[in-house]
């Protein structure tokens, strides 16, 4: 039980603006032995979760963007602002890659999209990625 709450916390500050890494949790917990299909839940749980605070802190924090401590660069913001004014809220689907992803979440609250259509994109895209880590585990171990 332990290590479920120890990869849902990894997952969910790995999608905050902590720089974690949840595939590393993910993966020791598959080669313990661990049920892929739970642990493909918890890591899309607790990462979506995550992704739902840069969500808020976009609809709340972006005037503070200026501020040394705002963590993403002004660059960062016009990249995912760029993306988002290109593919829509499609691009949300993007939001579990490593460079950029939380930057889209933090733009989704900018640009206030409905929660429900966030959560469903992100979660969606964020549970491919823990897919494909189960895969690739699976794969490089048979």
């Amino acid at each position: 039980m332990m290590s479920y709450l120890i990869l849902f916390g990894a997952s969910f500050l790995a999608a905050t603006v902590l720089p974690f890494y949840s595939e590393v949790f993910l993966y020791a917990l598959l080669r313990e032995g661990g049920d892929p299909i739970v642990l493909v839940v918890v890591a899309t749980l607790g990462n979506t979760l995550g992704a739902v605070v840069n969500w808020f802190l976009g609809l709340y924090l972006l005037k503070f963007q200026d501020r040394r401590w705002f963590y993403f660069s002004r660059k960062q913001i016009e990249t995912a602002q760029a993306w988002y004014q290109r593919f829509g809220f499609w691009s949300l689907l993007l939001a579990w890659m490593p460079i950029g992803g939380d930057a889209l979440t933090l733009i989704a609250g900018v640009m206030k999209v409905r929660l429900w259509l966030f959560i469903l994109l992100v979660g969606f895209g964020k549970a491919l990625r823990y897919v494909s880590v189960v895969y690739l585990t699976d794969w490089a171990h048979s």
